[in-house]
């Protein structure tokens, strides 16, 4: 068999567009995320994979593969609204993603009183809608509350507590300038920007994109993504194409 002496270049001028196309497509309009934690239960569970619009809030150095320096601050920002699922780097080390739900905005003061989420000064209504749920913590099930959490804009997204309300109290965050303030929806589970040390306040360079729909889901505790014999099981199909609120 005669090879085309072009054959190799050609297959690699193929591959090099290719990636470039992928880059490009990352970058600038979607990416793909996997959720490995269960700190935004009931929303989101471990073993889905969403998309990410990168265009929702502008572009930063975080928009692209490995965060280059390119250019400073962000450009084409648009303002995040309260409640929207957003992933962004986390302020400790500008490496780790991360994915929550935005609760505070530049200006916002927030804080925990007997468990009930005061913003600005005034509790946010939310209304129980179960009691007997089970969701995870680790690897560890647990028994909530469920409730619908209404935001000041009419957003209306689910939350879970522990029944016993491990988290009760807080100091009071006030946010800085074009800093925002997550908290994670499976409240007494989430590492998020209560915790100033490790997560804290995240300034809007941080952003990457907003959290649109779930593309896959497995369920890790069934099969793994390469135990292909476990897939019938394991696949939660209802959670395909779901739309993030």
């Amino acid at each position: 068999m005669k090879l085309d002496k072009y054959f190799f270049s050609e297959n690699i001028k193929t591959l090099f567009y290719a990636l470039v196309i992928a880059v490009f497509i990352r970058s600038i309009f979607l990416q793909p995320f996997y959720i490995p934690s269960s700190s935004m239960e009931p929303t989101l569970l471990v073993g889905d994979r969403l998309f990410v619009t990168k265009y929702s809030y502008g572009y930063s150095k975080h928009s692209f593969p490995f965060s280059p320096p390119i250019f400073k601050g962000r450009v084409m920002f648009s303002e995040p609204k309260r409640g929207d699922v957003i992933v962004f780097k986390t302020p400790a080390d500008n490496r780790t993603d991360y994915i929550k739900r935005l609760i505070g905005l530049p200006g916002d003061k927030i804080q925990f009183i007997n468990s009930n989420l005061y913003l600005n000064n005034n509790e946010i209504f939310k209304s129980r809608i179960s009691k007997n749920d089970v969701i995870y913590c680790g690897n560890n099930a647990i028994e909530v509350f469920t409730f619908e959490e209404n935001l000041p804009n009419n957003k209306n997204h689910k939350t879970v507590y522990l029944k016993n309300y491990s988290f009760q109290n807080s100091d009071l965050f006030s946010v800085p300038d074009d800093h925002y303030f997550f908290l994670g929806d499976n409240r007494d589970c989430s590492k998020d920007s209560r915790f100033l040390s490790s997560v804290g306040y995240v300034h809007k360079d941080n952003l990457i994109g907003k959290a649109q729909f779930i593309f896959f889901s497995s369920d890790k505790n069934i099969g793994y993504f390469f135990e292909f014999w476990k897939w019938p099981q394991s696949i939660r199909f209802d959670r395909f194409f779901k739309k993030i609120k």
